[in-house]
């Protein structure tokens, strides 16, 4: 099931869904990076390049997991 979250990036208002199990990787690397959960999507976000947003933190996600 789809967890939807919102997010204020680059002074617009945006929602992402993701499942829950990506919420909670991205969640505890915000926590470990000392970051608000919006300030570390605002990272990724900036760096995503084209890639959708939600395909960003499903990868970062995906990297966090290995590490």
């Amino acid at each position: 099931m789809l967890k939807k979250r919102s997010f204020t990036l680059s002074g617009h208002r945006t929602s992402v869904a993701l499942e829950a199990e990506f919420w909670t990787v991205i969640d505890t690397c915000a926590q470990a990076q000392g970051k608000a959960l919006a300030a570390l999507v605002a990272q990724i976000d900036a760096s995503r390049g084209e890639r959708p947003l939600a395909s960003a933190l499903r990868l970062f996600a995906l990297a966090a997991k290995d590490r």
